[in-house]
């Protein structure tokens, strides 16, 4: 652990975690990973890093124009619809 802490501040990079039980600080990044795994990883084999980079390209661009029922709009949407008012 300390050899990772060393590494991080000889590269001048801050760690980011959450406080000491309060798991909302990185809940939306946890929702988008976990349906991540869901929706593209479980059981599939990649042929190379390559193929893997691209199919991760391939959901995230399919991920942020998909209609969430939640929303009623993809994110991209709902993120941007009070952009230009």
């Amino acid at each position: 652990m300390r050899e990772f802490q060393r590494q991080l501040t000889e590269n001048n990079i801050k760690q980011s975690i959450s406080r000491k039980g309060n798991c909302l600080d990185n809940i939306v990044m946890e929702n988008f990973f976990g349906r991540l795994k869901v929706e593209m990883y479980y059981g599939e084999k990649f042929e190379n890093v390559n193929a893997f980079i691209e199919k991760t390209h391939e959901y995230i661009y399919y991920y942020n124009e998909r209609i969430s029922l939640k929303l009623e709009l993809s994110p991209v949407k709902y993120r941007t619809q009070f952009q230009y008012i």
